[in-house]
């Protein structure tokens, strides 16, 4: 809210929640920007104060030392800020210090993942009951602007689709693992030398990050609160270089997809492994980098790419929510996203209607490909394509279906596990659109 008696053209403090690697770039550019920031706000925009655990942390940039604070209350306390903005990451005390200042009625921006996914409903209701200003652009894509043009810019459109490469780390991995023919833990662990990876990875292999940010565009798009808890996850950690291989010579590629559509009022929300053809603009994006395809009943398809995270893009999307809500005080609340606190109903995975690539080792003997038909037909699962190839005393059977309920095929992969023949099946990827060559 705007402080009573403050004039339009008064300077605006920030007060900075953290100044490790994203925070020490938002005091970096507030400093390097100022003159940008300033004629986009409409007024000096300055990091008053700044929240640290320890003055000496390490920290990519520089920050000034005679702002920071290690005592909570000697920030969120000064009446003084005006737009406090929360890079600590995690749940607590992220959580808690994020509901002290929307409950009084200050303004809040953050680029929280985590805390938006798990508790958007609760803190979207904190806000609209004081009025307070709050804005996460950068808790998905880091510096491509996804939040606003979909609240904004296609707020006018149904929202039909979205799906994309929301996670840096597992696409470098799988991007290297096609292109060079290396192992997942080879690739893996490139990664984690080259600093893409957390300490732990399992969040980005898992797909768990990938299912926070599904939540939060989820929720956006389709005007219904979704929580990282309803989207179906499976992670990259089975991909084998020959799963990558066969999907080249049947036209796709392997990406690990966020997927999030809706159909009759249900909420199709997951992620996980997936071939799409190799002409669909999501093959083209590579390594490190980001893109989420939109598609809009009446705009049709669109495409948003670039570093999907990072201390500086995520430094220039927390200032943009900075230099938005600096622009918008003094006049009325434009949106309390009330839409979030309605319940979404979010469908389950088994109601998923898709296509599947599958591998089976087989003995190699006669009446086997009769017996896994069968299987399949006893299932309403039908075959698109079928390639066979011999390695000795075994063979191995490379299969796409047609268009399937996901839990019809998961009966199906349980029948086939049963079978005498049936050796092993080391891999199963959801597919995607149509290859380039049925087009």
């Amino acid at each position: 809210m705007e402080k009573p008696g403050r004039n339009r053209k008064a300077e605006i403090k920030i007060g900075l929640l953290g100044c490790g690697t994203i925070g020490s770039g938002v005091f970096h550019l507030a400093v390097k920007n100022k003159r940008a920031i300033e004629e986009s706000a409409g007024r000096p925009v300055r990091v008053s104060k700044i929240l640290v655990k320890d003055f000496d942390e390490p920290r990519p940039f520089p920050a000034d030392e005679s702002i920071m604070v290690t005592d909570p209350g000697g920030i969120l306390e000064d009446p003084d800020i005006d737009i406090f903005v929360e890079v600590m990451g995690g749940i607590e005390p992220a959580k808690s210090f994020a509901l002290r200042i929307l409950n009084r009625g200050s303004n809040l921006v953050t680029a929280n993942k985590d805390l938006i996914a798990t508790f958007g409903p609760e803190l979207i209701e904190a806000a609209s009951k004081t009025g307070a200003r709050f804005k996460f652009e950068a808790s998905v894509g880091g510096g491509i602007p996804l939040i606003r043009p979909l609240e904004e810019s296609l707020g006018g459109d149904n929202i039909l689709k979205i799906m994309g490469i929301m996670n840096g780390t597992t696409n470098y991995i799988l991007t290297r693992m096609s292109s060079e023919g290396i192992t997942y833990e080879d690739a893996l662990m490139e990664a984690q030398k080259l600093g893409y990876t957390e300490s732990n990875p399992e969040s980005d292999v898992a797909g768990t990050d990938a299912a926070h940010k599904t939540a939060i565009l989820s929720s956006i798009a389709f005007k219904k609160g979704v929580t990282q808890d309803q989207v179906y996850r499976e992670g990259i950690q089975s991909i084998r270089p020959e799963d990558l291989e066969n999907a080249r010579e049947l036209g796709y590629s392997v990406k690990l997809l966020a997927i999030t559509e809706c159909d009759g009022g249900g909420i199709y929300a997951r992620v996980h492994p997936t071939m799409i053809p190799l002409d669909h603009p999501l093959t083209s994006v590579s390594g490190n980098f980001n893109a989420v395809f939109v598609i809009g009943e009446s705009v049709g398809e669109l495409m948003f790419y670039g570093q999907g995270a990072g201390s500086l893009p995520t430094a220039t999307a927390i200032l943009g929510d900075v230099v938005n809500i600096a622009g918008e005080l003094g006049t009325p609340l434009a949106s309390n996203r009330d839409y979030w606190l309605r319940p979404a109903d979010v469908r389950s995975i088994g109601d998923v209607m898709t296509k599947f690539y599958m591998v089976l080792k087989v003995v190699d003997r006669p009446g086997v490909l009769a017996k896994i038909a069968g299987v399949f037909g006893d299932n309403d699962v039908s075959l698109e394509s079928v390639v066979q190839k011999g390695i000795g005393d075994s063979s191995e059977i490379v299969l796409i279906t047609h268009v399937v309920r996901d839990e019809n095929f998961r009966r199906a992969r349980e029948g086939l596990e049963n079978l005498e023949v049936v050796l092993e099946i080391p891999s199963v990827i959801r597919v995607e659109g149509e290859t380039a060559a049925s087009h």
